[in-house]
Parts: structure tokens; C-alpha cells; sequence
């Protein structure tokens, strides 16, 4: 009998650390998906998940959308096997024609694509501001006319925490050392605004009390998902956790 998601996370509990908590897996992965619901995701959405590591969001992001239309970028190799190996379940890699590459320049031409949402959920705590750039600018490259960036990043409160080294802090495919970084919001508008981009803050998530930022081109038309929801109604989100799982046991 195949393992359910929680089974399996539980095996990766006594190996090294591999850059989520365990106890949090399921629920950091389902809320990053009701997050890009919330912003207007659909199955034929193209989404590039940067730092998708053990595939934490990519398990539901891969179930729910189209054929072909998930792509990750991971600088560790170990990681990305463990997910691709341990966390997917088999068969789903051939239904699902999920495309990864390996590189720690969150380098996103490699897939010859144009993306409707860029992912980076937890990336931007840890890299230096010189890869946030690269990214903001693989954006603006790789990225639809309507494309949405969704960032998660620790604000710097005063001067003194707003990190200005040039080093990625934290485990990586270079480190085990544990660590997180914290930039000035302003530093993040003013880098938008040198690429015609709007930002604005969306909330925290409840897992890791991380801030979301959406970012897209200046001059698009307000959307429907660009109401704030604050609370959506429980009975949402039932139907549409019950019905991810529903498609994830036809591949047990």
C-alpha cells in the first residue's frame, strides 16, 4: 500500500535538515497554494516555483495544475530529489510533466517559458539583495504581461537590520548553517519602481508569520483577486483541499 504525504514527510524526520520544518510541512505547502488561489491561479497558470527545494508547495502546485505547467528552480540537488523521489508520489512526474532545473542563480530563461506566476516563498530571507535584483529582473524578462510575482520577505524595522552583505545566509547546497536576513522595504519599492513594477504588502502567512508581496507591471487593470481577502470563508478552502486530495489519491 503507498504512503499518504504525511507518511512519507515523517521519514525525512530523523535525516538532515532540509530547509522546512516537518512539523509544518502540509500545511506551509497548502496555505502557499490557497495563497496563489487567492491571486487568481488557475489549472493552465505557468508557475515558476525559485527555491522549490523538497517540493513542499510544489506537491500541491503540481496536483493542481495542467500538464506542463509547473517548473522549479533549486539550487540543491539533494533536495530537489528527495521531493521529486519521497514527496511525489509515483507516476505523478509522468502525468504531470513538472520541469526542473539546478542552479543557484534562480536563473529562469533555462526554460525557455513565459510565466504567469513567479514563487518565492522564503527566498528573499535569505538571499542578498543582489540576487533579489536578478530576480526582479528575470521577472520583468520571463514573465507574462500579466504575471504575478508572490515574495515572502522579513521588513527591516529600523537601519541597523536591513542586511546589505553580498552572501546568501542560511542552509543551501554551500551551507548547513542556519540563518535568516531582513530588508527595508523602501530598498524593495525603489527596485521596482527602476523596473516600472507596483508592490504592495498582502499579509502574513500564518505558518512562519513571513510578509507576502505581490508584485506585477505598472498600468494593469485591477483584478477581482486583487480584493484583499483577509479571512476567506472555511468553507473554500474545504473544497478545495478535499478536492487536491481526491486527485492526489488517483496516484497512490
Amino acid at each position: 500500500m503507498n504512503k499518504t504525504l504525511h507518511e512519507r514527510v515523517e521519514q525525512l524526520r530523523q535525516g538532515k535538515f532540509l530547509g522546512v520544518p516537518i512539523d509544518d510541512f502540509e500545511r506551509g505547502g497548502r496555505e502557499q497554494l490557497i495563497f496563489l488561489l487567492m491571486h487568481g491561479l488557475t489549472p493552465p497558470s505557468k508557475v515558476i516555483d525559485l527555491g522549490c527545494g523538497v517540493l513542499r508547495a510544489g506537491y500541491w502546485l503540481i496536483h493542481f495544475l495542467d500538464p506542463g505547467c509547473y517548473f522549479g528552480i533549486e539550487s540543491s540537488a539533494e533536495r530537489l530529489a528527495i521531493g521529486t523521489t519521497t514527496i511525489l508520489e509515483p507516476r505523478l512526474q509522468e502525468t504531470k510533466q513538472p520541469r526542473f532545473d539546478i542552479n543557484p542563480n534562480f536563473d529562469t530563461s533555462v526554460f525557455n517559458e513565459t510565466f504567469d506566476y513567479f514563487l518565492a516563498y522564503s527566498i528573499w530571507t535569505h538571499a542578498p539583495k543582489q540576487q533579489i535584483v536578478v530576480m526582479l529582473d528575470n521577472f520583468v524578462r520571463d514573465s507574462s504581461e500579466r504575471g504575478v510575482f508572490l515574495t515572502t520577505f522579513l521588513p527591516a524595522q529600523w537601519p541597523g537590520t536591513d542586511y546589505h552583505g553580498n552572501t546568501w545566509v542560511g542552509t543551501s547546497h554551500e551551507s548547513q548553517t542556519p540563518g535568516c536576513i531582513r530588508h527595508s522595504f523602501s530598498w524593495v519599492k525603489e527596485e521596482c519602481r527602476r523596473r516600472d513594477l507596483s508592490v504592495r504588502l498582502v499579509g502574513k502567512d500564518t505558518t512562519h508569520r513571513q510578509s507576502w508581496l505581490k508584485i506585477s507591471r505598472l498600468g494593469n487593470s485591477p483584478q477581482i483577486s486583487d480584493i484583499v481577502l483577509r479571512s476567506p470563508p472555511a468553507s473554500v478552502l474545504r473544497r478545495i483541499i478535499t478536492r487536491i486530495r481526491l486527485v492526489a489519491r488517483r496516484f497512490n
